[in-house]
């Protein structure tokens, strides 16, 4: 099946999976590549000016994060998420992938979770493009754009991408099977084996628990626990 102008049947997938395409109808957002961009000093952290400063901002005062490098984080996470399951998403049901260039995506930073993401041209891309849209289009530029703006690791930033695939693959696996698709869930499996073998993935999950192996820092939120694929038994200094 050929990938339709709107995308419409990742929209039965979920909000992770949807992507709406053509101009924003409230006005023109910032581009992928502009919040991949260095960070300028003078810059006022805006929208336009540095959506990616605007949005861990916009992340920390919604979840009151005692530190910024906690919500840059959360907020890397919640967009390495949006762009494999879109990609993934694509992949399983059509067997082609969108061309995603982030010049071509525009990004609300303003938005809520999942974050809004629209397409501006939809472009057909074989399947065998789906770690080249993703890891080498994305996951590389974002993971440059969140270190220089806050202390991360980049074993951390990749911990993030490889549980956000590996949730990725649940969510449509659960899709599959409630739906009788059950090829569409043995081939987003396949395809997600191939891209977690990168050297930037690998490692990441535990294969036998699916586990990652670095703490995405969500623990350190008021009042909250661990996520579902924490590498800790108990958030760390809590006994």
């Amino acid at each position: 099946m050929d990938l339709d102008p709107e995308l419409a049947a990742l929209r039965a997938l979920g909000g992770f999976f949807a992507l709406r395409t053509g101009a924003p109808p409230r006005g023109p957002l910032p581009t992928l590549a502009q919040a991949y961009a260095p960070a300028l000093s003078d810059a006022p952290a805006d929208a336009f000016a540095d959506p990616m400063t605007f949005r861990v901002r916009k992340v920390a005062r919604s979840l009151g994060a005692p530190e910024l490098r906690v919500a840059a984080s959360i907020a890397h996470q919640g967009l390495a998420a949006r762009l494999w399951s879109v990609a993934l998403g694509c992949a399983a049901l059509h067997g082609q992938v969108p061309d995603l260039d982030p010049g071509l995506l525009h990004w609300n930073p303003d938005g809520s979770a999942p974050d809004d993401l629209w397409l501006s041209e939809v472009r057909a891309l074989p399947v065998e493009s789906l770690d080249a849209v993703v890891r080498e289009g994305h996951l590389v530029p974002l993971a440059a754009a969140v270190r220089s703006r806050h202390r991360l690791s980049a074993r951390l930033l990749w911990g993030n991408a490889g549980s956000a695939l590996a949730g990725s693959v649940r969510m449509l696996d659960h899709w599959a099977r409630t739906g009788g698709r059950t090829d569409v869930a043995e081939r987003a499996r396949a395809l997600a084996a191939g891209l977690l073998a990168h050297p930037d993935l690998a490692g990441t999950l535990d294969p036998s628990t699916g586990r990652r192996r670095s703490c995405c820092l969500y623990y350190r939120l008021p009042g909250s626990g661990l996520c579902g694929d924490c590498c800790f038994d108990r958030p760390p200094g809590r006994v």
